[in-house]
């Protein structure tokens, strides 16, 4: 059993970006937060499945270069191999907690070139 709370962690770059509540055993689960204009780079996972659930905000997702605009209730799942780059269009925060699993020790992201934005 573990209890946690979002308050007790830190995002990665201040006061936005990814923070994990908890890594591993077998899930990782966090928050991120992207203000407006802000976007996470475009990835996949070798291995692991991502899924979001929004929790406040829009933001634009693109899947394998596939826009899906989202809003909170919405829940994205990601399959390994399936890229994922996110960007805040809006005028306000987007929230929303991602689970990767199964965990991975070791660096499962492999970065690639943003999607053609139209």
């Amino acid at each position: 059993m573990k209890k946690v709370n979002e308050v007790d962690f830190e995002y990665r770059f201040g006061d936005n970006g990814p923070k994990y509540l908890t890594k591993g055993p077998n899930v990782d689960i966090g928050v991120v937060v992207l203000k407006p204009g802000q976007d996470f780079p475009n990835h996949y996972h070798t291995t692991c499945e991502e899924a979001f659930y929004i929790l406040e905000g829009s933001i634009d997702f693109y899947i394998n270069n596939k826009r899906y605009p989202t809003k909170p209730g919405d829940m994205i799942q990601c399959s390994p191999g399936d890229s994922h780059y996110l960007i805040n269009n809006s005028t306000g925060n987007f929230k929303a907690v991602f689970i990767k699993s199964p965990h991975i020790e070791a660096n499962d992201s492999v970065a690639i070139e943003k999607p053609m934005i139209e």
